[in-house]
């Protein structure tokens, strides 16, 4: 958002004067590094399944158990498993695969059902998104849970297999390449085993829910892995805007985190 040319000489002189930089470095010292941005996919959908929409979009399961590892091993701050109940023991929970194939049809309720099922699989990815709903109604859901099983890029096996070159990997592209490979999808989807589960967003809120349980902002909002950088940080951003050589360069606010980072 815009602020006016004296507002902004206020605030930049606060943080001037109240906080200290700290340069941020990947573990091999290195000073650059990628930023990707991330945004609320669009789907189509229903409350109701009909032959136009039959990919269910599940809110969290009964049966999904998470176990916080910082109750038995404080060294593991933050970590958490994911599981279910088999008799007695913790086992890991459903793949994507066993997700897709029914199992949670008994544990887990269908917020949405979607027309397609690629959309549905970066809805996941993002992590919050909206339903347009055949009303004209738009429907914000975001992430709740998701089923403990590793991230796994399905651009970089695309890339491995020769689909699609490593220069083409962009989420277009694997779009394009799914429209033309109906048969081979399902495999490459369920090469990513992990699942997102969503819960209903209020209707009126500004922007989705992030990691600090308030609503992002555009342009302004970043994700980030809080290991080392701290939610509620502020972070500046010096990098260049997306496929152009233009500088991109400003305060942004540590507000959200993701699987993939």
């Amino acid at each position: 958002s815009k602020i006016a040319p004296g507002r902004l000489s206020v605030a930049r002189q606060f943080f001037e004067h109240h906080f200290r930089p700290y340069r941020v470095a990947g573990v091999d010292g290195a000073g650059s590094g990628l930023i990707t941005g991330y945004y609320e996919p669009l789907l189509s959908g229903s409350r109701q399944r009909s032959s136009r929409y039959r990919y269910p979009l599940y809110s969290v399961p009964d049966d999904l158990l998470a176990v916080e590892l910082t109750d038995l091993h404080p060294e593991l701050k933050g970590q958490r498993l994911r599981g279910r109940l088999h008799g007695r023991r913790v086992v890991p929970y459903y793949s994507r695969a066993e997700i897709d194939a029914g199992s949670v049809t008994r544990s887990a309720a269908v917020l949405f059902w979607v027309d397609d099922p690629i959309d549905l699989f970066f809805l996941q990815v993002q992590g919050s998104g909206q339903i347009r709903l055949d009303s004209g109604e738009r429907v914000r859901v975001g992430f709740a849970d998701q089923n403990g099983h590793p991230y796994r890029s399905i651009g970089r096996l695309l890339v491995e297999r020769g689909e699609l070159s490593a220069d083409n990997a962009s989420m277009q592209a694997i779009k394009a390449w799914a429209r033309q490979h109906p048969d081979k999808l399902a495999e490459v989807l369920n090469y990513n085993a992990r699942y997102v589960f969503f819960r209903e967003s209020k209707a009126d809120l500004p922007g989705p829910i992030g990691a600090l349980g308030v609503p992002l902002m555009a342009g302004r909002s970043l994700a980030v892995d809080p290991t080392y950088v701290p939610l509620g940080a502020r972070v500046f951003l010096d990098t260049t805007w997306p496929n152009s050589k233009q500088p991109l360069q400003r305060l942004m606010m540590a507000q959200d985190t993701g699987s993939a980072i």
